[in-house]
């Protein structure tokens, strides 16, 4: 049972890690729904994610790198990036602490965020610029650090670090798969920042007996991450985020009528 638990959030983390929904708080009720919460593990399987975007756009990442030296556009996508990281970055050093020992412990907190994303993202959808950058790797510096600015509010349980990054794309000008594309990329080294924070905070409770449910729950993350990103993308081209936004919407409503109830 402890396995088949530990393949069960795998999956939910990789399903829902790139989507706009929150990794982060689907871990945190589903953990607690079946009495599963081990800190040790919910940051292993986050890696698992993590690896699969790498994977996933592995050309890409090894194409930017080699043209650093002397590709300007690598050099101005990079930049795009470290820009973008740097909000999100410096609010979780500066807020670490409260938000694990405060807003990741109120149900309600999380109920909230799911809903209030859920408002925005339709908002954004009906009334957002017109775009007028199509490919991510063109995103400027300047619309990439707004980006970085809505990344910041992925601190809170439940509001989603995809959510907040594609929604700001959204308002930076960028269509909506330039928006999730862009985000994906962001998520790699703010991502990984987070991991190897993370892991020095956790360190203490990785033991060996644990390591079967682990390697379990990353393989799962790692092949559920892998599947669901380019249907997301295709999905996206033809309806939009407004069903995320109802499906937030909806299980933000459900767990504030159980938050009560513990």
């Amino acid at each position: 049972m402890t396995y088949f638990i530990a393949a069960l959030l795998g999956v939910i983390q990789g399903l829902t890690e790139f989507l706009p929904i929150s990794s982060t708080a689907h871990l945190l009720v589903t953990g607690r729904l079946l009495g599963y919460e081990d800190p040790a593990f919910t940051v292993m399987i986050q890696l698992g994610s993590i690896l699969a975007i790498m994977w996933l756009y592995r050309a890409k990442i090894t194409a930017v790198l080699r043209g650093l030296p002397s590709n300007r556009d690598a050099q101005r996508f990079a930049l795009a990036l470290i820009v973008g990281c740097v909000p999100a970055l410096g609010a979780g050093a500066l807020l670490a602490d409260f938000v694990r020992t405060v807003l990741f412990e109120s149900p309600r907190v999380i109920a909230v965020a799911f809903i209030a994303g859920g408002v925005v993202m339709l908002l954004v959808e009906r009334f957002r610029p017109a775009p007028d950058v199509v490919d991510a790797e063109r995103t400027p510096a300047s619309r990439a650090f707004g980006v970085g600015l809505c990344q910041m509010l992925a601190l809170v349980p439940g509001v989603s670090r995809s959510g907040a990054t594609i929604v700001g794309g959204m308002l930076m000008r960028l269509d909506r798969p330039a928006a999730a594309e862009f985000s994906f990329f962001l998520a790699m080294p703010t991502m990984t920042a987070a991991f190897v924070y993370s892991l020095v905070d956790v360190r203490a409770y990785l033991a060996p007996e644990r390591a079967a449910e682990i390697a379990i729950g990353f393989v799962a993350a790692f092949v559920s991450a892998a599947f669901v990103v380019r249907p997301f993308l295709m999905f996206v081209r033809r309806a939009g985020f407004a069903p995320f936004a109802w499906y937030r919407i909806a299980f933000g409503a459900g767990l504030l009528m159980l938050a009560p109830a513990g």
